[in-house]
């Protein structure tokens, strides 16, 4: 079995009009070069980026602090990350994504939530004090 790292640049997804977002016949046509590979037994790890939403160096992040502009753009490759892994489920190809940023985002996320919840709580005990 032979394995490859294949590294895919973020406007590879995108529209070619565009070049912007996510283009649905690119993805699919990406995907199934990858699933023909992952076929003929080749294993294939896959780096996305995220040059098709966010790029760092962009006039938009130009007054952001460094590592806020650095998330938005791993949160770029997330999302094509979870595009690519779609087309590739359709597939029938086994995927899984990986990356630094999700516990960030899912710990960011759950103290959110965590605050709803306080919120709520609190408004509910008011109210029963006020009957």
């Amino acid at each position: 079995m032979s394995r490859v790292l294949l590294k895919l640049s973020g406007e590879s997804f995108a529209n070619p009009d565009t070049n912007f977002g996510i283009e649905p016949k690119v993805i699919d046509r990406i995907a199934s070069e990858i699933s023909a590979a992952n076929n003929e037994n080749i294993q294939i790890g896959v780096v996305v980026g995220g040059g098709n939403f966010f790029r760092g160096v962009q006039e938009s992040a130009k007054n952001m602090a460094q590592a806020n502009a650095d998330y938005m753009g791993m949160l770029a490759t997330v999302i094509n990350a979870v595009a690519l892994k779609d087309a590739l489920d359709k597939n029938g190809t086994q995927t899984r994504v990986q990356s630094a940023i999700t516990k960030k985002v899912e710990l960011l996320f759950l103290q959110q939530v965590q605050v709803t919840h306080i919120l709520q709580l609190i408004q509910r005990l008011h109210f029963e004090q006020q009957k």
